[in-house]
C-alpha cells in the first residue's frame, strides 16, 4: 500500500485562445428579432511533465437569424493542473470531469464578457454536467469497439 497521498492542484488558469467575430456588423445591430444561439463544449487534457497535465475547455458560441451569423465567439479556458499519485484507472476523470468544472465558470465569465464587448446583452452558458458527458463519451467509444472486444 502507498502512503503517498493524492496530490491534486491548480498551478496556474489562464485564457489560451479568444476570438469574437460579428461578420455583419454593423447591420446586424439593426436586427429586432433574437438570434438562436448554438453552444458547442469540448475539453482536452495532456500532460506536459510529470505529473503535471494541461487542460483547455473550449466553447464555441454561434449567434444566427437565419443564416445570418449575428456573432460568433471561440474562448478555449485553460489551466494548469498538478495531479500525482493518483491511480491510472482515475486519472481519466479527474482530466474529463474535475478539472472541466473547475475552469468552467472561469469560461462563462470569458463568453458572457465577450459578447458583452461586442455590444450585445451578456451570453451566460448554463451549467454543464461534465459527469454525465464523460459518461456519454465512454458509452460512444464503447460503442464504436468491435464487437467481441477484439482490437484490430
Amino acid at each position: 500500500m502507498s502512503d503517498q497521498q493524492p496530490v491534486f492542484q491548480i498551478e496556474k488558469i489562464y485564457v489560451k485562445d479568444l476570438s469574437l467575430e460579428l461578420p455583419n456588423a454593423p447591420q446586424c445591430f439593426l436586427e429586432r428579432d433574437a438570434p438562436e444561439v448554438e453552444v458547442q463544449l469540448r475539453s482536452a487534457g495532456n500532460a506536459v511533465g510529470e505529473g503535471i497535465f494541461d487542460v483547455t475547455l473550449t466553447a464555441t458560441v454561434t449567434a444566427k437569424i437565419g443564416d445570418k451569423t449575428i456573432y460568433l465567439i471561440e474562448a478555449g479556458q485553460a489551466g494548469i493542473f498538478r495531479i500525482q499519485n493518483v491511480p491510472e484507472n482515475e486519472l481519466g476523470p479527474v482530466l474529463a470531469i474535475g478539472c472541466p468544472t473547475i475552469l468552467f465558470p472561469y469560461l462563462r465569465e470569458v463568453i458572457s464578457d465577450g459578447v458583452a464587448r461586442g455590444g450585445f446583452p451578456p451570453m451566460i452558458l448554463a451549467p454543464v454536467n461534465f459527469e454525465s458527458l464523460y459518461q456519454q463519451q465512454l458509452q460512444q467509444q464503447m460503442a464504436a469497439q468491435p464487437a467481441g472486444g477484439a482490437v484490430q
